[in-house]
């Protein structure tokens, strides 16, 4: 079994950043199901979460906000991201230039639902537990694009042609469901039924971490509610938290997925081969254009942060980011602005960013757990928010590779320091913002949308609108779903993308 588990997991380590690869693809027809063992569908749908959650959803919310820019002579200027920095939301939704996010979403919720219903039949309460956990998380992630999805009558095979779209708070509201009952399959699996191993490439079978982790993905869609207003509903879903016991992801504790990444072709982590280095040690187009920009440089000067001398390579003595959004100019050049660091230029090292070509991949991280915690407490929720912030600063430094000793002098700072903040829940996003620089950049643009933090975000210099509060707050949706379920899309009315946000985005 483990040469199977390593065989399947390489095959789709393939895919690349933007998680378009369908090299040996497992999709599931629910017509026609795949007699298929559930522990070797599990790693190939887990890896395709990560990689969605890396690449294409990472790279949408690093431009959207305010991490990357672009060398103005790098080898991918005219290319890299160009959508998301000219806010190109409607050509997003065309096959040919768009990102394919909704289709690869749907296809791994089949393949989860597929999981779910096969485990279920054999009794192995463990896998159906963990599948409906995961097409939880994906059904949210599509309201925070989309809002109004496809739910109760998705992954239904043929039984539903033209799913009905539902509300986003309902797909919400029923996710959160899909997750609890996920966590009772999980606790009520039986001894000698089927549970995950080596198949688990996140969690390697720890099934006390898994229920972490689900409890934690429901912390976030609380917290995603909190300007609502619906504090009944929210009191009691974290009253069920509380008594189902766990707790969430604390220190030490990420959401870590590694397929048994190698120095070969397509089987690298797709974050290392796409913006470092080659299997041959040449450096990427993408690392040659990718650059921080000055925003994000910045924030971290301002606070003599020590995490920028982990992610970045000096200009000098100093270290240089380019506005969002340039284009050209002699000043942002390849040799004149700071690049991702990584090994070769830290001693032959592993930097923040890019550690090694086997890294694991983050899908939900200890620091942005224990941030969660932490705004959960400041609001009233749970206790410790001190605590829980400062945590989540040192787990941060401890992922990017920063010196213990150094949290003490940065956390007296009056612009660290959660005591002296005169609005903390600002103070808490302001560090989250930090710590998923380019790691979960996608929940760093949630927040920017729910909280509008941090201030002073910057636009794009490429939006089509001299308006500074013009920006992205959606997704429309694809073009692939307007041709075969155009009925359902249409009864979702005119969407303006800059206008019309989230159910939560108020």
């Amino acid at each position: 079994m483990k040469n199977n588990i390593k065989i399947v997991a390489l095959a789709f380590a393939t895919m690349a950043i933007t998680a378009c690869d369908k090299f040996m693809d497992v999709n599931v027809n629910p017509n026609a199901p795949v007699d298929v063992p559930v522990d070797q569908k599990l790693p190939n749908a887990l890896v395709k979460t990560v990689h969605l959650e890396t690449g294409a959803l990472n790279q949408l919310g690093a431009v959207w906000t305010g991490y990357w820019a672009k060398a103005t002579d790098g080898p991918g200027v005219t290319s890299l991201f160009r959508l998301e920095e000219t806010y190109g939301v409607e050509a997003m939704s065309f096959d040919r230039d768009g990102r394919p996010i909704w289709e690869d979403s749907y296809t791994t919720l089949v393949n989860y639902k597929d999981i779910e219903t096969q485990a279920t039949e054999s009794g192995d309460l463990a896998y159906a537990g963990i599948s409906k956990i995961m097409q939880g998380w994906h059904f949210m992630r599509l309201v925070d694009l989309y809002d109004n999805v496809p739910f109760s009558e998705a992954l239904r095979g043929g039984k539903y042609a033209t799913p009905r779209y539902e509300d986003g708070q309902t797909v919400y509201e029923g996710s959160i469901n899909l997750i609890t009952e996920g966590i009772q399959n999980i606790k009520e699996a039986p001894d000698l039924s089927k549970k995950p191993g080596a198949d688990d490439v996140m969690f390697k079978g720890n099934l006390t971490l898994w229920i972490k982790f689900a409890n934690t993905v429901k912390l976030r869609a609380l917290l995603r509610q909190s300007e609502l207003g619906n504090t009944a509903y929210i009191t009691s879903e974290l009253a069920k938290i509380e008594q189902e016991g766990s707790g969430f992801l604390g220190a030490g504790e990420s959401a870590l997925v590694n397929p048994g990444y190698q120095v070969t072709a397509g089987l690298q982590n797709p974050f290392w081969e796409t913006f470092y280095k080659n299997p041959v040690g040449a450096l990427t187009s993408g690392y040659n254009t990718l650059r921080p920009t000055e925003f994000v440089v910045a924030q971290y000067q301002n606070r003599l942060d020590p995490r920028l001398a982990k992610l970045y390579k000096p200009v000098g003595t100093t270290y240089k980011g380019v506005p969002l959004g340039q284009v050209s100019g002699s000043d942002y050049t390849m040799s004149k602005t700071s690049a991702l660091l990584g090994p070769g230029e830290n001693g032959n090292q592993p930097a923040g960013l890019l550690k090694s070509a086997q890294q694991p991949s983050v899908l939900l991280s200890s620091f942005e757990s224990l941030f969660l915690q932490a705004e959960a407490a400041e609001r009233g929720w749970l206790p410790g928010a001190k605590e829980k912030y400062e945590a989540a600063i040192k787990e941060s430094f401890i992922y990017l590779g920063v010196g213990a000793a150094e949290f003490t002098v940065y956390n007296a700072l009056p612009a660290v320091n959660y005591t002296l903040a005169p609005n903390k829940i600002e103070r808490i996003i302001e560090q989250k913002w930090l710590a998923l620089n380019s790691i979960s950049s996608i929940e760093a643009w949630n927040d920017f949308r729910r909280l509008g933090y941090p201030t002073g975000m910057p636009q794009s210099l490429q939006s089509p609108s001299p308006d500074p509060s013009f920006r992205p707050k959606r997704l429309t949706y694809r073009q692939s779903e307007v041709y075969t379920n155009r009925e359902e899309v249409a009864k979702q009315g005119q969407i303006d993308p800059f206008q019309n946000g989230v159910f939560w985005d108020k």
